[in-house]
């Protein structure tokens, strides 16, 4: 064990210095900061567009006086509940055919009035709503409330309520760590997946160039894959400490600070080192997978076949995890802490929502329990298809699976 430990260790320096010191190793710094930026100009006009489309505007063909009325009661109701609770209102001089007027709003002829999805008519005592059938039932409700407002106003009997503030309620804040919980689950998936698959493209390179037979025979099989395997999430780990730097600098110099967020029930220190030994568990348990399957493949495209299933699979995996979160306790939940690859998702979510550690415990020696266990699949995967020369131990059943027992001898 000491001998492997050795090896594994000369393997992990070689391959985290060629890495580190390579001329490729600052294009992939930089390679994340492309689709992060995209993502949020993406973001930010879907989120504009959206917003365009979800807020409907209606025409008002009323007397001035009720449009007035209207206007004050629309901004009174929006400041209590909301700019985006009610519906946008255009108002529009009243002409003499009524009904034709109404028609060329809703066909889009008057430019002036811009997007029209309904038109509101007659008087505020018999109200008219023309539109699409699905629409102005949706509306109804929101003008309904509109038009009462403005009786209920100027009549004065509006409830004065008596505002007590706390400094927290339980409801408020279960409901900031969930978002807490939903966001470090993501963060941690894509991270997981956008690092992971490094390893294979790395082991193809070296299995073409033959540097891995050379490696396989001076030193125990397992021994390159433990090396290779934790060199990789080393330099993980580095470029994960880059990029949250790089992200708090800018928001320290453009962005003000950094934003408030909801604090876990765990704590931020507890919360943030759980959430980095969760992604250590997380990349060591794909991260064997993938190099048990670089090991059965020669070329890129092989590597790219073989490892869409568990791409697509750990991805079902996080939808799992992503659902539980509001199931703390329940079958499902209990599900995705129990099954290794969805264990660190949702014991993160539950250090956002539960201020337990000893669970944390129990959870991290479960989940070490099964990274050995698949790392030892994966190391055995790995030594019956990378050195396919020289004489083997003799080994059967499911501890040959496992690539358990006395390594093969290298060639002399």
């Amino acid at each position: 064990m000491s001998e492997t430990i050795r090896a594994a260790w000369v393997i992990a320096r070689r391959d985290f210095a060629a890495i580190i010191f390579s001329k490729t190793f600052f294009f992939f710094l930089l390679g994340p900061l492309f689709p992060v930026a995209l993502g949020v100009a993406a973001g930010g006009l879907a989120g504009q567009v959206q917003r365009d489309i979800d807020q409907p505007s209606i025409a008002i063909v009323m007397d001035r006086e009720e449009q007035q009325l209207l206007e004050v009661a629309h901004k009174d109701l929006s400041e209590r509940l909301g700019l985006r609770a009610l519906p946008a209102l255009t108002m529009v001089a009243v002409r003499s055919d009524t009904q034709a007027q109404i028609a060329a709003l809703l066909a889009g002829e008057y430019k002036d009035a811009g997007k029209v999805d309904a038109v509101l008519s007659g008087s505020l005592e018999s109200p008219i709503l023309t539109g699409p059938p699905d629409a102005i039932r949706s509306w109804e409700g929101e003008l309904s409330l509109l038009i009462d407002h403005i009786a209920t106003a100027s009549a004065g009997d509006l409830t004065a309520i008596d505002i007590v503030e706390v400094a927290q309620s339980v409801g408020v804040e279960q409901e900031q760590q969930l978002k807490t919980a939903q966001a470090a689950q993501t963060l941690l998936f894509l991270l997981t997946m956008l690092l992971a698959g490094m390893v294979l493209s790395n082991l193809v390179e070296e299995k073409t160039n033959k540097i891995i037979e050379i490696l396989a025979a001076a030193i125990p099989i397992d021994a390159i894959f433990l090396g290779k395997l934790f060199a990789m999430l080393a330099m993980a780990m580095i470029g994960i400490a880059v990029w949250a730097s790089a992200i708090f600098l800018v928001l320290a110099i453009f962005g003000g600070g950094l934003p408030e967020l909801p604090v876990p029930a765990i704590g931020w220190p507890l919360f943030i080192l759980l959430g980095i030994i969760y992604f250590s568990m997380a990349y060591l348990l794909l991260g064997s997978l993938f190099l048990g399957i670089g090991s059965l493949a020669t070329t890129v495209r092989e590597v790219q076949t073989l490892s869409m299933p568990v791409t697509m699979g750990q991805v079902l995996v996080f939808f799992i995890a992503v659902y539980s979160v509001t199931k703390m306790g329940e079958p499902v939940e209990w599900g995705a802490v129990l099954f290794p690859f969805s264990s660190p998702f949702a014991m993160l979510a539950r250090a956002a929502q539960d201020g337990d550690v000893l669970q944390h415990i129990v959870a991290l020696a479960w989940q070490v329990g099964w990274a050995y266990l698949i790392i030892r699949m994966g190391a055995g995967i790995f030594k019956r298809n990378v050195m396919k020369s020289g004489p083997q131990t003799k080994k059967s059943g499911f501890l040959a699976f496992l690539g358990m027992g006395k390594p093969a001898k290298a060639v002399k």
